[in-house]
Order: structure tokens, then sequence, then C-alpha cells
């Protein structure tokens, strides 16, 4: 029996739904501008973060040993630093090797052959496996422990003003859905509210012979999370079309860092997540517009 009438409800709904097409089509072109907003800007973030990561370069720790410190010993911080899961490349630069970059890169040829011994200290230069600022911090007090270490150069500035700069972003990102989403939770309420003032007396004479006030609501249940549902459709095709309008333009900013960046639509999740929260958005507003006004006596005994 309750399947039967979940049944009945729902094909009440999908008439009311295609009833009007305009004003399904608009109300539901509504919700899907307001739902674009929040949802490309997601995507852009997660795209422009792997720009950013690109522009950037890798993030890189370098390793000053002591001047003193034997071959041997180098040799064993050298395979201790490869055996480390924490670590995914490493380059040994000897001093030798420095000091020639030095004259060649730095214009200082004339300085590094006038002087009379090698001043600088041999080095390690190792990239970690990840790049959140913990990690960084972890690595440097291990190697700050070491014997045959003089200092640690720590190259994560620029990783904690982007984390911040992405973490700042989506921050705003689930503001702003937060507040769209309020926003179309009141546009549901009114709108089953005037489909609820429209069929009064409809509704008023069903509940004199009997009807429920579950069976009343259910069909408003079913519109609203429908019209929540097809603003989510639509929604995901606005943000696949503005994705495929503005990809070019990131690409070339892209390609002039020497950077290949790709513009992937939306995944299955998280297309999968618009739709169930625009679906919910649209039951949200449904029920508190049918529970008000049962419990408000627009909707007689």
């Amino acid at each position: 029996m309750s399947l039967h009438s979940h049944s009945l409800a729902l094909s009440h709904s999908m008439r009311r739904l295609g009833r009007r097409p305009l004003t399904t089509l608009l109300s539901a072109l509504v919700i899907a501008i307001a739902l674009t907003l929040p949802a490309l800007g997601y995507v852009l973030i997660d795209n422009l973060a792997g720009l950013a990561r690109g522009v950037s370069g890798k993030p890189e720790i370098s390793v000053f040993l002591k001047t003193d410190a034997s071959a041997n010993a180098v040799a064993l911080l050298r395979s201790r630093l490869q055996s480390d899961t924490r670590i995914t490349a490493l380059r040994y630069i000897s001093k030798d090797e420095a000091l020639k970059r030095l004259a060649e890169r730095g214009g200082f040829a004339d300085v590094a052959s006038a002087l009379p011994e090698n001043p600088l200290p041999d080095a390690f230069v190792l990239e970690p496996a990840s790049d959140a600022p913990s990690g960084f911090i972890e690595l440097r007090d291990m190697l700050s422990k070491q014997p045959e270490v003089a200092l640690v150069q720590l190259d994560s500035e620029w990783v904690e003003r982007m984390h911040a700069l992405i973490e700042l972003g989506r921050s705003m990102v689930l503001l702003l859905a937060g507040l769209l989403g309020a926003a179309l939770v009141i546009i549901t309420f009114n709108t089953i509210r005037l489909q609820i003032l429209t069929q009064r007396q409809e509704i008023s004479v069903s509940m004199l012979m009997g009807a429920t006030r579950q069976y009343v609501r259910r069909p408003f249940l079913y519109f609203g999370f429908f019209q929540g549902l097809l603003g989510g459709l639509l929604a995901w095709g606005l943000v696949v079309a503005l994705m495929r309008l503005i990809g070019p333009q990131l690409q070339a900013l892209a390609k002039t860092y020497s950077i290949v960046l790709d513009m992937p639509p939306p995944a299955l999740p998280q297309v999968g997540a618009l739709l169930a929260f625009a679906a919910l958005l649209g039951w949200l507003g449904a029920a508190l517009s049918v529970h008000r006004h049962l419990h408000d006596g627009l909707i007689a005994d």
C-alpha cells in the first residue's frame, strides 16, 4: 500500500512538472545557474592548484654537509636517504661541482679561480614524497639530527602559501555554496507555497475525504526533489560548457610556463555530489513549505 502511494505521488509530481514545461525549465535553470557558480569554482580551484604546483616547481630540501665529513660518512648518509620512503628523488652535489656552477651561472669565474681553496660544502638536494608543510618539517627535523649535516635549507614557504590560498579558495566556495543553497531552498519554498495556494480547495476536500497529511505532502516532496535534480543536471551541463569555453585560455596560460595542463570535466563522484546536493535542496525547500502550511492552517483538516 505504501509503495502504491509513493507511485501515485511520483506520477502526480511528474505530471505537475510536465504540465508547465516552460515554467519548470525556468525554475530549474535558476537552480542550475546558482549551483554552477560554486561547482565551477571547485573544479577551477582543483585545476589551478595543479597549475600553481607546476609553475612553482617541485619543492626541494637542500642539505649542506660539514666540511670535515668523511667520504664514508657521506656515503652512509646517502644510502640512508635513498632508502627513506619519504624522499622521492635525491641528488648529490659535490663542492667542486657547486663551485663550477657558481662560476658559470653567477658570473663569478674570476673570483672562483682566485680562491685558494673551495669554501663550499658538499650537499644533497632531495624532493619529498609529500608537498604538505608537515612533511617538510618532519624531514627537516630528521636531517638536522644527522651528525654529518651542517645546515638544512627548507624550500617550503611557497608551499605553505599555496596551501593557504587553496584552502581559502575552497572555504570561499563552500561558503558560496551554503549561501546559494539557502537561496535555492527559499525559491523552492515559495514555488511549493504557490502550488499549495492554487490547489488549496482541492487539497482541503481530499483531507476532508480522509487523505492524510503524509498523502498530501508526498507529491510536493517529489516535485521539489525532481525539480532540484533537474537543476543539478542543467548545472552539470553548464559547468562542462564553461570548462570547454575557458579551458583553452587556461591551457594557453600554462603553455607559456611549459606546463601541459589538462582540463577534464567533473569526475563522476563530483557529478553525483552535485546532483545529490541539488535534489536535497529541492526536497528540503518543499518539506519546509508543506510542513509550515499544514501546521499554519493554510490547509484545513
